[in-house]
């Protein structure tokens, strides 16, 4: 009966030291946002709810920027992770360069690392420099070559593209040489949308209906 008596107890007692159970070692905090926050352990960074709990666990490919810009709302501005309309940026490096792409509360990429720069989610859109890479053949010397394109774009939150606004070039994709660049395209109202057209600045259009 003693061992039947101390079974139970041990039954009721592991759901509530697993839901209680502490993460240790943390070497920063970042401030809650949407019911969430960013907890750091050396590079990798995780999120936990506001009871504690670990609900993302630790892992190295959410974007955070050691010296952020405070003026800059793009990649450049990202201090910490934090979650925007229920997405966190992350970040993959290919050849040197860096691509952003977005995950959901649980963990999971919805949005593919495959822009330059983009802007947070907001009302369930943001813009970004999206970057194609098509692979084209080989050479004499068996090497890959590949185009390059780059569009400002519009998309979702569940990483559809709504529309595609101007092509853009001169980005130079070798890690020497390269520099973030701008967006030319950025949503300025629930409605309005402003677009870089070369040569002629910005352009304030109305967005397409859905």
């Amino acid at each position: 009966m003693k061992r039947l008596h101390f079974f139970l107890a041990m039954l009721l007692t592991v759901p509530f030291f697993m839901l209680g159970q502490t993460v240790t070692e943390i070497d920063e905090i970042a401030p809650f946002s949407e019911g969430l926050s960013a907890v750091r352990k050396g590079n990798q960074w995780g999120f936990i709810d506001k009871k504690g709990a670990l609900v993302i666990d630790f892992r190295d490919d959410l974007h955070w920027t050691k010296d952020a810009k405070d003026d800059k709302l793009n990649v450049l501005g990202v201090r910490y992770p934090m979650f925007r309309d229920g997405r966190c940026m992350i970040k993959k490096m290919e050849d040197g360069i860096p691509l952003f792409g977005f995950i959901d509360t649980k963990g999971n990429i919805v949005v593919a690392a495959e822009y330059l720069n983009i802007y947070p989610f907001e009302n369930g859109k943001t813009t970004g420099v999206l970057f194609d890479k098509t692979l084209k053949g080989e050479n004499e010397f068996k090497l890959k070559i590949y185009e390059f394109k780059f569009h400002d774009v519009l998309l979702d939150s569940s990483g559809e593209i709504l529309e595609f606004y101007s092509k853009r070039d001169n980005i130079q994709m070798t890690k020497k040489r390269y520099k973030t660049p701008f967006i030319g395209a950025k949503i300025i109202s629930k409605d309005l949308i402003a677009v870089w057209v070369e040569n002629k600045g910005w352009e304030i259009r109305r967005f397409k209906a859905e």
